[in-house]
């Protein structure tokens, strides 16, 4: 089976997958670690829908932010120990970044409340599937037919339609979404098809930094992209086929197979 993560891993850089595959077989702490992460902001989000239900329309914004940051700060201290504890290596910048981007989430999201509440006159309470609507967090989706595999972050249902949400903790471009994002939110988008034999046309990757939801519209084109994606992972790990890859200071100065790289 071809994971989406392995396709994400070509998408970065083909010799990092090859790599991976044939060079070093040991799995890696970071991937371990940013899984973990991602599985904590996640929580966050379902801890600020959970308090956003005790916010009253006659509440000014500062109150709302303080409701909607109750216990964050104490799950994220528990959560982040309970990662210490099974040897995964958090540095205390990671933990910052994760506190200041729920906060700025968290101030715009009162924001938005403050601003519902006053233009429909109602309580958190009754617009709360404006914020949060129906959905599935962390799905595993899989095709034995096209031998793909992969968990989806969210998978949002409005009106019996389903839309896949990738989340993402990178800095977006000025416009649009990386080509390796749309890459796997279409990928998750096909297997969403096949699970719940449905039609997927669009899906949004939320750049959590910035607080943007940006739409991806799930054209031929972006799944013939996949697909050859797919041809391309398969014969590096089935073909142990050497990828032909041309360096870049950026990836190649912060990825951890660079030393193993440059023997090659």
């Amino acid at each position: 089976m071809i994971t989406i993560s392995s396709i994400k891993t070509h998408m970065y850089c083909p010799m990092k997958l090859y790599i991976q595959n044939h060079v070093d077989m040991n799995p890696s702490d970071d991937y371990q670690l940013a899984i973990e992460i991602k599985k904590l902001k996640i929580d966050i989000q379902d801890l600020i829908q959970k308090n956003m239900r005790k916010i009253k329309k006659e509440m000014n914004l500062i109150e709302i932010e303080n409701i909607l940051s109750e216990n964050i700060n104490s799950y994220i201290e528990n959560t982040t120990n309970a990662i210490k504890s099974m040897d995964l290596l958090i540095e205390p910048k990671q933990i910052e970044e994760i506190i200041d981007d729920s906060y700025f989430n968290i101030k715009i999201k009162a924001l938005k409340i403050k601003q519902a509440m006053n233009i429909l006159d109602k309580h958190a309470f009754e617009i709360i599937d404006m914020f949060f609507p129906n959905c599935m967090y962390s799905y595993l989706l899989k095709d034995p037919q096209l031998e793909l595999i992969g968990m989806c972050d969210k998978i949002e249902i409005i009106d019996g339609k389903y839309y896949p949400i990738s989340i993402k903790s990178s800095n977006p471009p000025i416009k649009g979404v990386w080509d390796q994002d749309a890459i796997e939110l279409v990928a998750h988008a096909i297997l969403l098809e096949e699970e719940f034999d449905t039609d997927v046309y669009v899906g949004f990757i939320d750049y959590e930094k910035i607080g943007d939801r940006r739409p991806v519209v799930m054209d031929v084109n972006l799944r013939k992209a996949l697909f050859e994606v797919i041809r391309e992972v398969k014969e590096i790990k089935d073909n142990k086929k050497n990828p032909n890859v041309k360096k870049n200071s950026k990836k190649c100065g912060k990825c951890e197979y660079k030393n193993i790289c440059m023997k090659k």
